[in-house]
């Protein structure tokens, strides 16, 4: 949706997240995140006390222990008590319940942050988990399975190549040379076969990483940010569960989450697309109509660093801060989840003028 009228504007003021790595065993949740939330919170001058709303992405089943969010609270300082929120998915619906909070008026500042062990388990097999319990789950398809059923109806339609595929990853990992906090950067080699017809450089590294960022409106969002990254309009939307219903190679879902969130009013600057393995990328270009002019994944994107539960959320904070350096006047951000682009969450952010 597109703010409504008579609302005040919402923008993103501050971004901060984890250089991501292959494990954090040593890390507890709270250690995992005490850095980015005190970075965010250095960054715009506000104590914990002035923050109105917190509101946090996690998976309890990913991390393997009920009720896990709340370990993570020690980190924001929960006393005396807050007004706080969590949902079991992507930060980037955080964010979104954040910033519906923000237009209703009852507070002018929110903190969102999420964290992801995805060295914890065997990550393949955990998130097949996701999938319908009583027909497909049952046969135990993984993650990267389910892609590479993705890619090859791509393939077969004809919208890209094995070659096409490789041309992603090598671009996502070279522009994410200049991002620090990437877990794979530079040039790798598109790598050994995986499932057919993904290599290991279609695939996204498993890591562990956490993201935060801060939410403010009106006129205090000019006094925290020079240039604030305002949200004109965010919307997410789902696929039907069972994939057998599905048209692979297209996401209706992104494509209406975008209209409603007005991503096709004006042109784009860039979007960080939440593209998790080569071939999805392809599928958002398409639902979202990105041309050469648009700069892709400009971080380096999920291929360089996907810390599970929290990659959704880096998206709208790389984005963010594009416009933040003046790098960029209007983005679209993307976050995902569930197999095969099943849900799908689409926001818009620009810089005054």
């Amino acid at each position: 949706m597109t703010p409504p009228a008579g609302t005040v504007p919402v923008a993103v003021v501050a971004f901060a997240q984890t250089v991501h790595r292959r494990r954090t065993d040593e890390l507890s949740e709270a250690e995992m995140l005490m850095p980015v939330l005190h970075e965010v919170l250095a960054a715009t001058g506000l104590r914990t006390g002035d923050i109105g709303f917190t509101c946090s992405g996690s998976s309890d089943y990913l991390a393997g222990r009920a009720f896990s969010f709340t370990l993570a609270l020690d980190g924001v300082g929960a006393w005396p008590p807050i007004s706080e929120s969590h949902v079991e998915t992507d930060g980037a619906w955080a964010f979104y319940e954040a910033w519906v909070k923000l237009l209703t008026g009852e507070t002018d500042t929110a903190l969102v942050y999420a964290y992801g062990t995805s060295s914890a388990g065997e990550l393949r097999d955990v998130l097949s988990r996701q999938l319908d319990p009583y027909y497909t789950a049952p046969l135990w398809p993984d993650s990267v399975a389910l892609a590479a059923l993705q890619a090859r109806a791509l393939i077969d339609a004809g919208h890209t190549t094995g070659p096409a595929l490789a041309a992603i990853a090598a671009r996502s990992r070279a522009d994410a040379a200049a991002n620090p906090y990437a877990q794979l950067r530079g040039a790798v080699a598109h790598g050994d076969p995986v499932v057919h017809p993904l290599h290991t450089g279609d695939c996204p590294p498993v890591g562990d990483g956490a993201a935060a960022l801060i939410l403010a409106a009106g006129d205090r969002a000019r006094e925290l940010c020079a240039r604030p990254a305002w949200i004109t309009g965010a919307d997410h939307r789902t696929e039907a569960h069972a994939l057998g219903v599905r048209d692979l190679t297209d996401s209706p879902s992104t494509r209406l989450a975008a209209e409603r969130a007005g991503v096709f009013e004006r042109p784009l600057d860039l979007a960080e697309l939440h593209a998790p393995f080569t071939s999805q990328e392809v599928v958002l270009r398409r639902a979202l109509d990105l041309d050469t002019r648009v700069r892709v994944n400009p971080s380096g994107g999920a291929l360089a660093a996907n810390p599970v539960m929290a990659a959704g959320l880096v998206r709208i904070g790389e984005a963010a801060a594009a416009i933040h350096r003046g790098e960029a006047g209007r983005a679209l951000a993307h976050a995902t989840s569930g197999p095969c682009l099943q849900q799908n969450l689409v926001t818009v952010l620009e810089g005054e003028t």
